[in-house]
Formats: structure tokens, C-alpha cells, sequence
């Protein structure tokens, strides 16, 4: 699960521990959060492990990939849900912000899929779960990089749900408001 050391990502980290999964805590700066979760999990007689790994960083995922066939002998489900936020005035957003937005939601996104896919191909089966935002539906004001990262993100799964679908692995989309963890 990538970003999974709070928020949604903690949330759903915890939920897939509590129904038998192995879970590898994927987290790019909340180190204490994602090692607290590790044991707070692991307490619970859960299997988890902490991975670092910047998603826009092809190298990084792949590394991350490798440590959780590794540790855990497979990846049954993939879960995209490291993200970034901002509210900028449109007309504000800078070119690097626009870029960090896209680079995080959406490529992260495609790197993390295509270094699981081998893995799921080879075995013809898994699930990725793949997390939007209701902006990414709507629309929201003063969230436009924001709001458009989202959208392709629903576009991705779609198309990739239709390819995918044939070899027996499920790509579905969430798509939350703001909620309370």
C-alpha cells in the first residue's frame, strides 16, 4: 500500500492486516509513522514491513516491488494511494508544482503497476486498487493540478481494467471526499 504510514493509506494498511493480509508499509518521509505502524501491527501477530520508496522513482519502486516478493513470496494486491495536496489559485501554481502533482498521482500510479504486473501476469490474478479523489469526478476550485492528477487517475484504471481484465487481475478506482481516519 504506498503512503500507507497515515491517513487513508494507515486506514487501509490496518484493514487489509485485520482480514490475513501481509502488508508493506510503503512511505516517502513519515519514517516514525510507517515504523510505528509496522509494530503496532506486528503486535497484533500481523506480518508487516516498512518500505521507503519515493513512487515517482521507477528505481525506487522497483526496489520496494522486490522487497515485498521477497519478504512476503508475492503481491496479491497492489494499493496506489500515495498522494500529494495543494490549494493554489490556478494562475499561482507554478510549473514544478503542476509537475510534482502529475509526477506523484499518475506516474507513481504506472510505475507501481507496471513493476507489480509481472508478478500478477505471471500468476494470472490480483487486484489493484487505485486511489482518486471525488475532485477527480468534479472538480474542485483552487485545485486544479490537484483536481486534473485525480482525473487521470480514474481515466488510467479504466483503460487498464479493460487490458488487464482478460488475464484474471481487477483494476478498480476509489474515488473519496474528505474523510476522517
Amino acid at each position: 500500500i504506498t503512503g500507507s504510514a497515515r491517513g487513508i493509506g494507515r486506514a487501509a494498511a490496518e484493514a487489509f492486516s485485520e482480514n490475513g493480509y501481509n502488508v508493506l508499509v510503503n512511505y516517502q518521509r513519515s519514517r516514525e509513522q510507517a515504523e510505528g505502524l509496522v509494530q503496532f501491527l506486528r503486535g497484533k501477530g500481523r506480518a508487516a514491513l516498512a518500505c521507503r520508496a519515493d513512487v515517482t522513482d521507477r528505481a525506487q519502486v522497483a526496489r520496494m516491488v522486490e522487497t515485498c516478493l521477497s519478504a512476503f513470496g508475492g503481491a496479491d494486491v497492489l494499493v496506489n494511494n500515495a498522494g500529494i495536496a495543494q490549494q493554489a489559485l490556478f494562475t499561482d501554481i507554478t510549473e514544478a508544482e503542476w509537475d510534482a502533482m502529475l509526477d506523484v498521482h499518475v506516474k507513481g500510479t504506472f510505475h507501481c503497476c507496471q513493476c507489480v504486473l509481472e508478478h500478477m501476469l505471471e500468476k494470472k490474478s490480483g487486484s489493484i486498487i487505485n486511489v482518486s479523489s471525488v475532485w477527480g469526478m468534479t472538480g474542485a476550485s483552487c485545485e486544479v493540478h490537484y483536481s486534473t492528477a485525480k482525473a487521470a487517475v480514474i481515466g488510467f484504471t479504466k483503460a487498464l481494467a479493460k487490458e488487464l481484465g482478460p488475464s484474471g487481475i481487477r483494476v478498480n478506482c476509489i474515488a473519496p471526499g474528505i474523510i476522517e481516519t
